[in-house]
């Protein structure tokens, strides 16, 4: 690869030096600053180990470590008055430990979206500069001089944890869409609403959910006989993308045998609300989603509905890997009046990566259940898997942070075919959330209970609007 890398090097140093040369030029008496020949080379660097960090996180981090004692041929004239001054680079040698992180891992070639490049300590660079002949490095005071102010420029830009950031494949194409916000719904009351019973009367109820999302709707209370019901009863909605997502809002009439009738619809694009502000809606209800259709001429009656947005904030606690562990960045924890005003409202993002080592006394066949205040979810079943990878997601909307609180994750197997003893117990473990709750995130690898080895990967989020 070395003749190819070489070409593009030398295109990116050209690319980047000219702007630079341009500045000087007319300055100083200085008429011209260019390259006369640039390249790095027959030589190509080489890795002298590898080493491979692991981490919780959706990344590859790669440590090399190079040297380069190249031939490389730089030289380059500087135009002065009526002067040709000619600097040549000889005997260019770099040592350095990179740190090269392949992130996030995703399910599209080449598997990652981004390459981060970072240095772990100060580089080692020796080098010559031949000006007219001359070495000028040999000047007393000059090299010791050069290699400070290089050393101090590669640190201030590339010295970990700052990084350049190369991307490799479009975010649009690898985004993942995740929770941004809460949508804050209160229906207030229905007016006018169709007769759809016998008796001349209907049982209305609402029914509402976000375009894009699988989750059930959210349903209020059945009110009897009533076509100007008032409910006044508030919802929480996920919202993962509010310049895109829809509330639907259908009204229903209850019967006890049958299908419900729909007594009508209606949307609200989430573009039209202002982050924090209460808006209140008074809609016409439609038989369907096309309200311009002439044959729909009948009054269904409206509803009158509150909505607020309110995005997450940023992240609380941050996490940083290494091989041995985590340490977490303290945010301070401090809330304003704002989220007092939703009681401490947030989300519990649940996140069962995998696990490890498991392994049953009859079958394999794995799958992880997350039990919490009273609700259970389960993950999907990998068959024959002793480290099956999961990687889904449960989330939970709170009223209030659940300091004091611990979340149970059992991880079982499942018999494939008929048989009286079809389940069996892989190991469980209990997490406490107050550390999720004061740091943000965590993402930890825990040993399960009863299990000889088997270790279940569990990241967890607590956010607030």
């Amino acid at each position: 690869m070395w003749p190819y890398l070489d070409k593009a090097i030398c295109a990116q140093i050209r690319s980047a030096t000219e702007p630079m040369f341009a500045e000087y030029v007319g300055k100083y008496q200085i008429e011209a600053i260019e390259f006369d020949n640039l390249s790095l080379g027959t030589i190509p660097p080489e890795i002298h180990g590898l080493k491979v960090c692991e981490t919780n996180e959706k990344e590859l981090v790669l440590e090399p470590a190079v040297r380069w004692a190249g031939n490389p041929n730089i030289v380059l004239t500087l135009k002065l008055l009526s002067f040709r001054i000619t600097i040549q680079l000889v005997d260019l040698q770099i040592f350095m430990a990179p740190r090269i992180t392949l992130k996030p891992l995703v399910p599209t070639f080449p598997c990652f979206a981004t390459v981060a490049v970072s240095l772990l300590w100060k580089p080692d660079v020796d080098f010559g500069m031949s000006i007219l002949g001359g070495d000028i490095m040999a000047i007393p005071g000059l090299y010791q001089f050069v290699q400070k102010t290089i050393k101090r420029q590669l640190a201030s830009l590339y010295i970990w944890p700052q990084a350049l950031e190369i991307p490799i494949l479009d975010s649009a194409t690898v985004a993942v869409k995740k929770p941004v916000g809460i949508l804050h719904v209160k229906v207030v009351r229905a007016q006018k609403l169709l007769k759809k019973d016998i008796l001349g009367t209907s049982d209305p109820y609402v029914k509402l959910n976000l375009s894009g999302e699988r989750l059930p709707s959210k349903k209020t209370t059945i009110k009897k006989r009533n076509l100007n019901p008032e409910w006044n009863e508030k919802f929480k909605l996920i919202v993962k993308d509010p310049g895109s997502q829809v509330l639907q809002l259908q009204v229903f009439d209850w019967d006890k045998v049958g299908n419900h009738d729909r007594l009508g619809m209606q949307f609200v694009p989430l573009k039209f609300l202002t982050p924090y502000e209460t808006k209140e809606f008074k809609l016409d209800l439609l038989k369907h989603t096309d309200s311009y259709d002439p044959q729909d001429k009948k009054q269904r009656g409206k509803i009158v509905v509150e909505l607020m947005y309110a995005p997450f904030r940023a992240d609380s606690g941050k996490l940083e890997g290494t091989q041995d562990g985590y340490s977490r960045k303290e945010s301070g924890f401090d809330r304003t009046s704002d989220s007092e005003v939703f009681g401490g409202a947030g989300l519990l993002s649940v996140l069962i990566q995998g696990a490890e080592d498991v392994e049953g006394e009859r079958h394999n066949n794995p799958y992880a259940v997350v039990f919490f205040r009273g609700e259970t979810k389960r993950t999907k079943m990998i068959k024959r898997a002793r480290d099956p990878l999961w990687n889904e997601e449960f989330h939970y909307m709170l009223e209030e942070p659940p300091l004091n609180e611990k979340i149970h994750i059992e991880v079982m197997s499942k018999r494939t075919g008929f048989s009286f003893r079809s389940k069996e117990h892989l190991g469980n473990v209990d997490i406490n959330l107050t550390d999720v709750v004061q740091n943000g995130r965590i993402n930890q690898k825990y040993h399960l209970i009863d299990s000889k080895n088997g270790v279940i990967h569990v990241a967890i989020k607590w956010v607030t609007a």
